[in-house]
């Protein structure tokens, strides 16, 4: 696929986030791997502005080669690039219900969010939860490390989830299903429920292995 073809699905992705209310102001980033390393949402922008041609390019170092200076949050998207080497898109957001969930007291660490319907499982399967560090804090990199060598999505506690794809539109849309099944979660807080049980998603995880 051309580098223009993929600033403008960035552009086109980007909008359509920010559009639905899932993430606001100029929070939030999105990049996409290329041959040479990859293209990523400019730092201080709003994703319902992106302007195409000047979307960041880095190497696959990530050090800024052109465009506009990157987020300072790119470390999360080389660290997830690093460790899941199928991973050609990366979503980062601070969308409503993830926070909300991020902010709450004794989660399961190891994975946040219960198999509640069968595409959370598809698309996201286990979710790490990531503790808190503050914004652009390269120590943030070494821990979403160790928490994305066996997933390929991470909460970040008190921020929001980061979620990688094997194009961009799959990351995208296990982007989504997260924020949903965050939403479901905070609704049916209190009452009893039914998760998908081990032998459910054993069976979810057999007939569609995760491609990231």
């Amino acid at each position: 696929m051309s580098e223009t073809k993929l600033r403008d699905d960035i552009t086109a992705y980007a909008k359509s986030l920010f559009d639905r209310g899932l993430t606001a102001g100029s929070t939030g980033n999105i990049s996409v791997r290329t041959d040479d390393g990859w293209l990523m949402t400019p730092t201080g922008s709003s994703m319902g502005t992106i302007d195409p041609a000047r979307i960041s390019k880095l190497d696959a170092e990530g050090r800024h080669v052109s465009g506009d200076p990157p987020t300072k949050e790119a470390f999360l998207h080389r660290v997830m690039y690093q460790n899941r080497p199928k991973a050609k898109a990366v979503v980062h957001l601070h969308s409503t219900h993830c926070v909300a969930v991020s902010c709450l007291c004794d989660l399961d660490t190891e994975d946040v969010l219960p198999p509640l319907t069968a595409y959370y499982v598809m698309r996201v399967g286990r979710l790490p939860l990531v503790p808190y560090y503050p914004p652009g804090d390269e120590a943030l990199a070494e821990a979403v490390a160790l928490r994305t060598r066996n997933a390929h999505a991470v909460l970040l506690a008190n921020h929001g989830p980061v979620v990688a794809g094997v194009d961009l539109a799959e990351a995208v849309y296990a982007t989504e299903e997260l924020e949903e099944t965050a939403k479901l979660y905070l609704m049916l807080r209190g009452q009893k429920t039914r998760p998908l049980t081990c032998d459910e998603t054993t069976e979810l995880n057999r007939r569609f292995p995760s491609k990231v």
